[in-house]
């Protein structure tokens, strides 16, 4: 858990230094363990690692849409250290989210970033995401990924 809580401390310093995020950080280990690790996982998370250190993660659930009769992923935080970027770690991460969207017959992934973050949009934009919508600085992106087949 206290993994888990260092990785999203990162991400909001980075989205505070970037002016993404001015409010104050609620997250603790014990909400951690009773909200991703009690009897219904609200999220999930996957680490990306290098030389046997973490180096990055990916913080998700799944939403259901009624319409579609199928799920979906909300990819909420997506971080790699600074020093490991551009080197492939990011992109594992959203390889091994678009397989568990496939393995879960998900319609897309989507998510939302920062305006001011070019070189997460640029990363996004090289995997086939696509904005769907901007609202100020927010951007919404849904990225559907090429996985050989169209959904039922």
């Amino acid at each position: 858990m206290s993994l888990i809580v260092s990785f999203i401390q990162k991400k909001s310093e980075f989205d505070h230094n970037i002016g993404a995020f001015s409010g104050v950080l609620r997250v603790s280990e014990s909400k951690i363990s009773k909200t991703m690790f009690g009897k219904v996982p609200f999220a999930y998370v996957l680490f990306a690692e290098s030389s046997g250190r973490e180096v990055g993660f990916a913080l998700y659930g799944f939403r259901y849409s009624s319409f579609a009769g199928q799920p979906s992923i909300w990819l909420d935080d997506l971080y790699v250290d600074e020093g490991m970027r551009s080197q492939g770690a990011g992109a594992a991460l959203m390889a091994t989210l678009a397989q568990i969207a496939r393995d879960n017959d998900c319609t897309h992934l989507a998510w939302t970033a920062d305006a001011r973050n070019t070189r997460g949009l640029s990363f996004y934009h090289r995997l086939g995401a696509k904005i769907s919508e901007q609202r100020g600085t927010r951007c919404f992106l849904t990225w559907i990924p090429d996985w050989g087949r169209s959904t039922k």
